[in-house]
């Protein structure tokens, strides 16, 4: 199928799943798994009266919206990790949004100062260190992953990932690209295997002894305690915060933007302002073991229990301008070779 037929019939699809504006109504298109936000949903429907329609896609979100243009009857786009947020933005598929709400219940760090995204949960990017072969304050700074003393101790997913892209345009952010060149040749001789495999599967390694430390996403414990089958992975690791020497631990987010469309604007904007609402931040992050992004609310006991750590404040449009820097250092070093 040539490439405009696949494009009209995605949008032609689309037109079949949702509905067009209605008075009680908000269309969304979401990059995450139904079941971590329709508890989400349900509750707005239930305060407001407006229902949720939603669509998951794991793929082909952008591609979509630019498709259906205008006819989009998505209002919404729920997506995760700021190189996400940002292709919507450069596709020209997203609107600004103003909202005291919004303005006020996340930090400027965490939402587009235009306004055409906004952050609704956190995450760290941290270190899985095994119990029983790194030491108590052994892990300290992701500068310290390029030491010789971590020499085929590491295990990470594919540096071109979104995750660890996200993570050395920070590093970009804060050294250059010439000492985040170098920072990437130390770490990739420090890996204990060739990248592969999800973080999930860094964990397993670390289990399986073939490393030491694993770099991932804090929300993987939760989700590896609750599967019976990867809880002996979990249990054998613990959480570091490591942090950039002139910063904190790196954060990332998942996120909402209004499409350009938004046949029902003003439902939408009411959806975007309930989940920065103490109710909806807590049950949020909750359901996907996610810090929340409103000052205030506490995580959940769980999330707690990993220890505190002091969030790195690059704003998160810096690291989405160096993301293309990024991937041309990863190619550059041959990182995942």
């Amino acid at each position: 199928m040539r490439k405009t037929d696949l494009l009209a019939a995605l949008a032609l699809s689309a037109a079949a799943v949702l509905p067009a504006a209605a008075a009680d109504e908000v269309n969304v298109y979401s990059y995450r798994q139904p079941e971590l936000i329709d508890p989400l949903f349900e509750a707005f429907t239930e305060k407001t009266g407006i229902k949720v329609n939603s669509v998951f896609l794991n793929k082909g979100m952008v591609e979509r919206l630019k498709a259906e243009g205008r006819r989009s009857p998505a209002d919404l786009v729920f997506t995760v990790d700021i190189g996400r947020l940002n292709e919507l933005v450069e596709a020209d598929v997203v609107q600004p949004v103003r909202s005291a709400t919004l303005e006020a219940n996340i930090p400027a760090a965490f939402r587009d100062p235009e306004g055409r995204w906004f952050a609704l949960t956190a995450r760290a990017r941290v270190a899985y260190a095994s119990k029983e072969r790194v030491k108590d304050g052994e892990i300290t700074t992701y500068e310290d992953f390029a030491s010789d003393k971590w020499r085929g101790r590491i295990c990470t997913r594919s540096g071109a990932h979104p995750y660890n892209l996200a993570l050395t345009a920070a590093m970009i952010a804060h050294h250059g690209e010439q000492a985040t060149e170098e920072w990437l040749r130390g770490v990739k001789a420090n890996l204990a295997r060739k990248p592969q495999g999800n973080d999930r599967a860094q964990v397993k390694a670390v289990w399986a002894g073939e490393c030491d430390v694993a770099i991932g996403n804090t929300y993987y414990m939760a989700k590896m305690l609750a599967d019976p089958e990867q809880r002996e992975w979990a249990e054998s690791v613990r959480i570091v915060f490591p942090t950039f020497e002139n910063g904190g631990a790196h954060m990332n987010v998942s996120g909402v933007a209004m499409t350009r469309s938004a046949p029902n604007r003003e439902n939408a904007l009411k959806l975007m302002e309930f989940l920065v609402s103490d109710e909806a931040q807590r049950l949020y992050a909750e359901l996907n073991a996610e810090y929340p992004v409103k000052p205030g609310v506490p995580p959940s006991e769980l999330i707690r229990s990993w220890g505190e750590f002091t969030p790195d404040d690059l704003p998160l449009v810096e690291i989405a301008r160096n993301r293309p820097a990024a991937l041309k250092l990863v190619e550059k070093v041959d990182f995942d070779g």
